[in-house]
């Protein structure tokens, strides 16, 4: 099946410390792509992988689960982690919950944690109807595009398959469960006007991670695909500040620690 255009995988060879970007549930890189443009640019190595399933039509993503989805970050991660001395994970959505995963399973492989408008929890009345009304009901409504900047949009799915949704919600369960076990220093943007993305799912993750070094970030003028809205420079700025205080030398144009 073809991949649509922009959802195209990205890699590029940079420097010593590297970055993996996760896009999130129905989405595919193009949500993350200026991000990881923006990163490439500065000499840092980047991993930008579509995830099993998106990216093409969502038939195809009501064939996969999350351990499928896990499984190709997971691969990605240990790709990088041959490749550079400092790693870090980061993700939108679904994908911050791929992140903060990523981060409690591999421990000091990974130096630091960025999530945009990370996801924790199916929720409302249907998530208690998945398990059934998935046999009964193919899709539902799609969630792409949940923007503010005029002009911009997301390449995603419209519509949600409800078995993969049902595997998210499984997901998230797994993750809220290993929270406690993320140690590394964590920086989260959020958009208090999210039409997918409660507030309560960034309260949820702040308050159960063990990290000792948190920043939290305010997008006021951003809905929930902030990586493609009016506070996207603002991410890449504060990610790229985030990354070369922990790993010292990184974020000048063109350089990275070890390019």
């Amino acid at each position: 099946m073809p991949v649509l255009p922009g959802a195209e995988p990205f890699r590029h060879e940079g420097g010593e410390v590297g970055v993996l970007l996760c896009h999130g549930f129905t989405g595919c890189p193009q949500s993350l792509r200026p991000w990881a443009d923006r990163l490439a640019e500065r000499g840092l190595t980047v991993s930008l992988p579509l995830l099993p399933g998106h990216g093409t039509r969502w038939e195809d993503l009501q064939l996969t689960g999350w351990p499928d989805w896990y499984a190709e970050v997971d691969r990605e991660l240990r790709a990088l982690r041959e490749r550079c001395a400092r790693v870090f994970v980061a993700g939108l959505s679904m994908g911050g919950a791929l992140a903060l995963r990523l981060a409690a399973r591999h421990g000091a492989a990974v130096d630091g944690v960025v999530v945009v408008n990370p996801a924790n929890k199916v929720h409302g009345l249907s998530a208690y109807a998945l398990p059934v009304a998935r046999h009964l009901v193919r899709t539902t409504k799609g969630i792409a595009s949940d923007i503010a900047k005029p002009g911009a949009t997301e390449v995603g799915y419209d519509r949600v398959p409800l078995h993969a949704a049902h595997s998210l919600r499984a997901f998230f369960r797994v993750v809220d469960r290993e929270l406690p076990q993320v140690t590394q220093p964590l920086l989260l943007l959020r958009s208090p006007q999210d039409h997918v993305v409660p507030p309560a799912d960034s309260a949820r993750i702040l308050s159960r991670v063990s990290s000792t070094d948190v920043t939290e970030i305010v997008l006021e003028q951003s809905y929930h695909v902030a990586t493609l809205d009016l506070d996207a420079d603002r991410i890449f700025e504060e990610s790229l500040s985030f990354i070369a205080r922990i790993a010292p030398g990184v974020g000048k144009e063109g350089t990275a620690v070890g390019g």
